[in-house]
């Protein structure tokens, strides 16, 4: 087989092409300003917002080493994801009050749960779920942002993160979705969200003011007395309740305060260790490649009988074995940025400890146990309230199937002067 020295050319100029070409472009993330509120929003058309502390999705150790964190810190940004959230909520003005609860409750008039799939200073991804009262689903989407070393300078704690556009889309489709709704949808939805927090507690006395139809969906059947004395005492309680999450809040609060420098300097550096490590891996492939391309070249004249070409082919052996052999140095590189990624990732956990908190005396813990003592607490109102009026907890709610117009059907109690709206 005839080769030329053209040929030989041709090919170390495509691969010289191949490397060259092949750099990682990162995904350049797009501005996105928060939607504010135009005008001052009256207090009976806010919303409130329940933010459930975050899921994660399952993180092994192995999974986690590939991703560039670890679990300790998945364990913390459920709680820091979830709380820059609110304060990018709150920002925009759209929302009643805005909180982080540690478990998911049905009775919020907005409930916001979200999932982390991937983060590790580089990317961010979550799903977003959005609900209101009633069991409307608002959003069910997966949100994706990819930061740059330039999005780690003037960030500011509860005012802007690197992946600040993220959560600003996130706020601008619940506040497009919430601008739809007319002013009577919204005082039903608040309406409907006290009525559910009534059933919770006092299923007894108020199990037939709502029924739920076979889409899950619920709608009043009629209203309790403005100056019903029990729905008063209800509306107490839940008072209490929100004190207790305002409490809350402030230690949430202070732990995404205290998480801020060290999360963002991790993030800062995996991000340029993963955007390294990405680097040396292609640069590895590349070179290896090359290598094999020279020798296969090399052997390639050898067997063609291509005179006057030994020296050429010398070169080509001796240069083709010294770029594996580099390509290998830098594939073990690039294991040696693997274990710095994991080193920072282990060092940032062992600062994120959980955060105790004190309420009446009494101690909580934010991660694991602020569930348990959230839970407990619910239970707590309960036994007053149960003390109180005499009720227990038993029934369920009505589930029917809706009229065939598909309209709340209301019934007016004795002595109402409010009514559901049409």
């Amino acid at each position: 087989m005839e080769i030329s020295m053209r040929h030989v050319l041709a090919t170390l100029i495509c691969v010289l092409i191949l490397t060259s070409c092949a750099t990682h472009s990162g995904q350049k993330i797009v501005p996105t300003p928060i939607i504010q509120a135009q005008q001052e929003v009256p207090e009976e058309q806010l919303l409130d917002v329940g933010i459930t502390a975050f899921e994660s999705a399952e993180l092994t150790e192995e999974k986690a080493k590939e991703e560039g964190t670890n679990p300790e810190i998945r364990k913390a940004e459920t709680h820091f994801v979830a709380y820059h959230l609110k304060n990018t909520l709150q920002q925009s003005s759209q929302w009643g009050a805005v909180r982080v609860v540690p478990a998911s409750t049905d009775e919020s008039e907005m409930k916001v749960t979200g999932e982390i799939l991937e983060s590790n200073g580089e990317n961010l991804i979550v799903r977003i779920d959005v609900s209101d009262a009633r069991g409307n689903t608002w959003l069910q989407k997966t949100y994706k942002a990819e930061a740059t070393p330039q999005f780690f300078t003037g960030n500011v704690p509860g005012e802007k993160d690197p992946f600040q556009d993220l959560y600003n889309t996130i706020a601008n489709d619940m506040a497009l979705h919430k601008n739809q709704l007319d002013p009577a949808e919204i005082e039903r939805l608040r309406m409907i969200a006290r009525l559910r927090f009534a059933q919770g507690f006092s299923p007894e006395a108020f199990g037939d003011y709502m029924v739920k139809d076979k889409r899950g969906k619920f709608k009043i059947k009629r209203l309790p007395a403005d100056d019903d004395p029990m729905m008063a005492r209800l509306l107490k309680i839940r008072d209490r309740e929100y004190m207790y999450v305002d409490t809350l809040n402030e230690y949430y609060d202070e732990f995404y305060n205290d998480m801020w420098q060290a999360y963002e300097n991790w993030r800062k550096l995996s991000q340029q260790e993963i955007a390294a490590r990405r680097e040396i891996k292609r640069s590895a492939i590349l070179k290896q490649i090359g290598g094999a391309l020279m020798l296969a070249l090399a052997i390639g004249l050898d067997a063609g009988g291509v005179p006057g070409t030994n020296a050429l082919q010398n070169i080509l052996i001796i240069g083709g074995g010294a770029v594996i052999i580099d390509g290998i140095n830098v594939s073990k590189e690039a294991e040696i940025h693997s274990a710095a990624i994991e080193e920072l990732s282990e060092s940032f956990g062992n600062e994120m400890k959980p955060v105790v908190m004190e309420f009446q005396g009494r101690q909580y813990e934010l991660t694991g146990s602020a569930e348990e003592q959230y839970t407990r607490w619910r239970e707590l109102l309960r036994e007053i309230y149960f003390t109180e009026t005499g009720f227990g907890p038993d029934a369920s709610i009505e589930e029917t199937e809706p009229d065939s117009a598909g309209e709340e059907v209301i019934e007016k109690e004795p002595g109402v002067r409010s009514q559901e709206p049409e």
